[in-house]
């Protein structure tokens, strides 16, 4: 064997450790934030960024990202594993159903903690930016105290939409190394928008939310007026994508066709979902989000060039 490798045994070992988090942490759903970050990209570059620097920009951002949020699910899921064994709709994830233990689940989180430090150093090695750098142990930090919230606030929603929110910031810093208030607007559409929905997933768990004393909207308020408050968080997560687009010269009529397109989604999004029935959460809450994301962040990006 190499010096410094790892046994089959144990490279079979890690491998099927890693395939087994990805799944359970459904490393698919990078898909909400990812949009909003690159939106926030192309803007900061312009309508005529150098392409191959911004290729490699945009390359380190989609890495930043995926560990990013790898590390803080998987976080979720060792801090929450106790509450997941105990409610029936999350006793079936990886940690309290023995498919991988606690500490094969902490090896997944460093190996990406690592590659999500490197690929922030990267903007610096590569770019001269070091602002990534400088702010991924604070950005890695907020973002893996999210399952702390709901043991003492119920604002816990509004959080992880905070932690979501950081992407279209950071994606800006990375490419144009400051900070302006268009980002911001980017972030505030998305904080909304994320509580909005994390509000309406909550109400699944309300039952054992109660009975755990896990602190959510739908535990404190009760299921219907959980709903009104995901309803008046969207609203206002689409006046944060309208006053973008009134703020931002590049766009017009294609960037609205998205918002409209997008409001009219998460119209459709909370007829699905009522206090009576909550058996369509799952569309509402994964197929509609997603594609709200794509549209807004594909027809603002095809704007800027138009």
């Amino acid at each position: 064997m190499t010096s410094g490798t790892l046994p089959t045994s144990d490279a079979g070992v890690a491998a099927r450790a890693m395939v087994t988090v990805a799944r359970d942490i459904k490393l698919s759903h990078s898909v909400f934030a990812l949009p909003w970050a690159l939106l926030s990209a192309f803007l900061a570059a312009g309508s005529s960024p150098a392409w191959g620097r911004f290729a490699g920009q945009v390359g380190l951002i989609v890495v930043c990202m995926v560990s990013a949020r790898t590390v803080a699910m998987a976080m979720n899921r060792v801090l929450d594993a106790k509450l997941d064994a105990i409610n029936p709709r999350t006793a079936g994830r990886a940690i309290p159903a023995g498919r991988i233990s606690v500490r094969q689940y902490l090896f997944v989180t460093i190996v990406f903690a690592v590659l999500f430090f490197l690929s922030t150093a990267g903007f610096g090695w590569a770019f001269g930016n070091w602002w990534p750098a400088r702010l991924s142990v604070f950005v890695l930090a907020f973002l893996c105290a999210y399952p702390l919230l709901k043991r003492f606030t119920s604002l816990c929603h509004y959080y992880l939409g905070a932690a979501l929110a950081l992407a279209p910031v950071c994606a800006w810093v990375a490419v144009a190394g400051t900070v302006e208030l268009t980002p911001f607007l980017i972030a505030g559409a998305v904080l909304f928008w994320t509580a909005g929905f994390d509000v309406i997933y909550a109400c699944q768990d309300y039952a054992s939310d109660v009975a755990t004393g896990v602190f959510s909207v739908p535990a404190r308020m009760g299921v219907g007026p959980a709903l009104w408050v995901a309803r008046a968080s969207h609203v206002l997560s689409v006046g944060f994508m309208i006053s973008l687009g009134r703020g931002v010269p590049a766009f017009g009529t294609i960037y609205f066709v998205g918002v409209t397109l997008a409001a009219g989604l998460l119209v459709v999004e909370h007829w699905l979902v009522r206090a009576d029935d909550l058996s369509k959460v799952g569309l509402a809450f994964f197929t509609i989000n997603g594609v709200i994301s794509l549209v807004v962040g594909t027809l603002g990006v095809v704007d800027i060039f138009v």
